[in-house]
């Protein structure tokens, strides 16, 4: 990866709309260049998707949670269980496993907090292996979706 594809992966990041001409611009490569490189990038991986970001209130999700699960034992079955079980339900919208306790931290998207408390008993409650749920209301959102530091060459 040299100077180009970072230029490339930030201007991306800002905008993944960026048409080719603007990227030859910012490159100083041409617009052709520009297109094969994304290309690349795509096809090795470097770019793993292209999303639109919503407003969660906006679309009717007024409250958002993190729950961290910690799991009453973490055997591979049960593990993979989980992570499937977790990727199954569309509430949530960010899931990862952790070292030490808790063993995940999910975030979980609701209308409000009575259909939380429902999510919570009636999905997540019942997800194989866990132990214990503890749930915490995002109060505001500082930072979201931060596009990625691109290290310099």
């Amino acid at each position: 990866m040299d100077a180009i594809d970072r230029i490339i992966l930030s201007a991306m990041q800002d905008n993944a709309r960026i048409t080719a001409a603007e990227l030859a611009h910012l490159t100083g490569a041409s617009s052709s260049t520009c297109l094969r490189r994304l290309r690349a990038l795509r096809r090795e991986g470097v770019i793993t998707g292209f999303h639109t970001h919503l407003d969660p209130a906006a679309v009717g999700y007024g409250t958002q949670v993190i729950a961290f699960i910690t799991l009453e034992r973490e055997d591979r079955a049960t593990v993979a269980a989980l992570e499937d079980g977790l990727a199954a339900l569309p509430q949530v919208i960010d899931a990862e496993r952790l070292f030490g306790d808790p063993d995940f931290l999910v975030r979980v998207i609701a209308e409000d907090l009575a259909a939380y408390q429902r999510f919570r008993d009636e999905h997540l409650s019942e997800l194989p292996g866990v132990s214990r749920i503890t749930s915490t209301l995002v109060m505001r959102t500082i930072v979201e979706n931060r596009a990625l530091p691109i290290p310099p060459v």
